[in-house]
C-alpha cells in the first residue's frame, strides 16, 4: 500500500524556519518524483518543490527559490523527503502536501521546462498546516 505521511508543520513568525517531513512507503522509489505542494484558503494547489529520487534532481518554484531546500534520505526501506523552509513569509501560510508519481518532476519541451502540476499526481499525503505570523 502506497503511503505518504507529512509532519513538521506549525506556527512560526516571519523570518523563521520549519522543516517538513514526508515519509513515503509502499513502492519502489526509483523512477518517482516526490513533490511538495501547498494550498492556501481560496487558492488552487500550487507546486513548491520536487525531487526526482533516482538522480536527486530538484525543482523549486520561483517564489521559494533560495529559501526552501528539498532533500531525500532512504533508510531501512523508508524514503523520507524533507522540505527545509527558511526566511518564511506570511504568504507561505498554507496546508502543505507531499505527493508521488512515477515520472520526473518535469521535462524540457524546446526551451520551456514543463513541471508536472498537482493534477498529474495520484498519491498524496494528508497535509500539514504551516502558518506564518506577521
Amino acid at each position: 500500500e502506497v503511503q505518504l505521511v507529512e509532519s513538521g508543520g506549525g506556527l512560526v513568525q516571519t523570518g523563521g524556519s520549519l522543516t517538513l517531513s514526508c515519509i513515503v512507503s509502499g513502492f519502489t522509489f526509483d523512477g518517482y518524483a516526490i513533490g511538495w505542494f501547498r494550498q492556501a484558503p481560496g487558492k488552487e494547489r500550487e507546486g513548491v518543490s520536487c525531487i526526482y529520487v533516482s538522480d536527486g534532481s530538484t525543482y523549486y518554484a520561483d517564489s521559494v527559490k533560495g529559501r526552501f531546500t528539498i532533500s531525500n534520505i532512504y533508510d531501512n526501506a523508508k524514503n523520507t523527503v524533507y522540505l527545509q523552509m527558511n526566511s518564511l513569509k506570511p504568504e507561505d501560510t498554507a496546508v502543505y502536501y507531499c505527493a508521488a508519481e512515477p515520472f520526473r518532476c518535469g521535462y524540457y519541451t524546446g526551451s520551456y521546462y514543463y513541471v508536472h502540476p498537482a493534477t498529474e499526481y495520484d498519491y498524496w499525503g494528508q497535509g500539514t498546516q504551516v502558518t506564518v505570523s506577521s
